[in-house]
């Protein structure tokens, strides 16, 4: 491996070829991710509760 100096040297080169995106992209995209853990979220509450309801309902019928 190179001296500290060196590898510092090529991380900041190679820094520097990154495109990186613009603060209007990464609020978009923040935005997305989080609308879509409350749809997921939403979504399995949803199937979570219709799975305890079905079972509660098969469980009764032993009664």
């Amino acid at each position: 491996m190179a001296n500290p100096f060196e590898f510092l040297q090529q991380v900041r080169a190679e820094a520097s070829k990154v495109t990186w995106p613009t603060r209007r992209e990464t609020l978009i995209t923040t935005g997305l991710v989080v609308l879509l853990v409350v749809v997921a979220s939403l979504f399995f509450v949803t199937v979570d509760q219709a799975i305890r309801l079905l079972l509660a309902f098969i469980l009764s019928l032993g009664k």
